[in-house]
């Protein structure tokens, strides 16, 4: 399964022209509340460079594509309505919202940077809008959601620990179903000092902590300070990276990259999702308007930032928040091919920290059987199966049948 990010906010922050631009879908746009009804989900693209230049060799992806040295590889984006005040308690699309962005793997938190939205998400002057507060209401309203979850089921939670259970296992149970383990509830526990407390003497208070610690650790999150490009958002931006410095924050033009993708799309530039450049390749297509809005791209956005940050922010949101790394199995150690002939087909993700047993078992659960080790390809290593692999790792998998 491809890996979920979830694009929330509260309305007319500009999620849906962001999901529009990485998806190159054409979901209405409109500044109207709620224009995004329910959710809606496409494939986006985690880039990062190919190894096959290195190897020397020319590759034929199955599970991705290589454009230029660089491969693609498949995320699925998700853009959920605008929250609204009190959803914790159901209203909007309330529950069944938070229950889809919970079940992402990581949340870009889009906030309008240029402070044109009120507290209600409505348009307003420039500036006169807060992106912090926007910031803070969006996250109160999940922590008040997560800890719903656990201050409804006390007495679920009490029975399990009374039964034998630990109470680790009793609370992630509660969550289990939107992507908490229980290394998230160990950890939480013990951060908030509460691991020794009875949890029948936990309190409003406690559980507030935990629920909340338990979100951030279990749901990574930055922050995507969209519109840019519009004058005074720079103020903001850097407002919110002073508040918020234990969170990434990164500057995108949602309307920028949208215009880019859509004029490389017809042919008038040359253009790569998160480039620092682009060229244009026909100029005499381009009218005045066309031509000033790609000068303005280029000095504006580019110069100032280097990038629209668009495609930065999912690659931010892949390869830093959920620690992946690039991993190439091959079944054919003189080819780096697979059964089929393909040279370095497949890319797979996982997290920092997996094994050679960890991706055989990604691969297919019969390749555990009698695993016998790993061979890097690029040093001609012997690896044993509890080695952690590291991001470009080309690796074929050895067993007793094989061998």
């Amino acid at each position: 399964m491809p890996i979920k990010l979830g694009l929330i906010g509260k309305t007319n922050t500009g999620k849906t022209t962001f999901y529009n631009a990485a998806t190159l879908s054409s979901e209405e746009i409109s500044s109207y509340p709620f224009t995004t009804k329910k959710p809606v989900s496409g494939i986006a693209h985690a880039i990062t460079l190919c190894v096959h230049p290195e190897f020397k060799i020319q590759d034929n992806p199955n599970n991705s594509k290589c454009v230029d040295g660089w491969r693609y590889i498949p995320v699925e984006l998700i853009d959920l309505p605008g929250l609204i005040k009190d959803a914790w308690k159901g209203k909007g699309l309330g529950n069944q919202f938070l229950s889809i962005a919970a079940q992402s793997d990581a949340l870009l938190r889009v906030v309008d940077a240029s402070g044109g939205i009120d507290s209600s998400g409505k348009i307003t002057e420039v500036g006169s809008g807060d992106p912090i507060s926007d910031f803070a209401d969006i996250e109160e309203e999940l922590i008040l959601w997560y800890h719903k979850i656990l201050e409804g089921n006390r007495d679920k939670v009490s029975k399990s620990i009374r039964t034998g259970s630990s109470i680790v296992d009793a609370i992630t149970d509660l969550y289990r179903g939107i992507g908490v383990n229980p290394t998230h509830v160990k950890d939480s526990l013990l951060k908030l000092g509460l691991g020794d407390k009875e949890f029948d003497n936990f309190d409003m208070v406690d559980t507030k902590k935990l629920a909340s610690y338990i979100r951030k650790i279990s749901k990574p999150t930055l922050i995507v300070a969209n519109k840019i490009d519009v004058e005074g958002a720079d103020k903001n931006f850097a407002r919110l990276r002073e508040r918020f410095n234990d969170s990434i924050v990164i500057p995108v033009s949602g309307d920028s990259e949208f215009s880019l993708r859509r004029a490389e799309q017809k042919g008038l530039i040359k253009y790569s999702p998160g480039s620092e450049q682009f060229e244009i390749i026909k100029s005499e297509d381009l009218n005045e308007k066309q031509i000033n809005a790609l000068d303005f791209i280029k000095k504006g956005i580019m110069g100032e930032y280097m990038r629209t940050g668009v495609q930065f922010a999912i690659n931010v949101a892949v390869f830093k928040l959920l620690k992946m790394n690039s991993i190439y199995p091959v079944a054919d150690e003189k080819l780096l091919a697979d059964k089929k002939g393909r040279v370095l087909p497949d890319l797979i993700l996982l997290k920092a920290g997996a094994t050679i047993a960890d991706l055989a078992k990604e691969i297919h659960t019969d390749l555990t059987k009698g695993l016998l080790y790993g061979k890097d390809l690029r040093y001609n290593l012997r690896l044993p199966v509890d080695y952690q692999l590291r991001d470009r790792d080309v690796v074929s998998l050895v067993s007793a049948s094989k061998k």
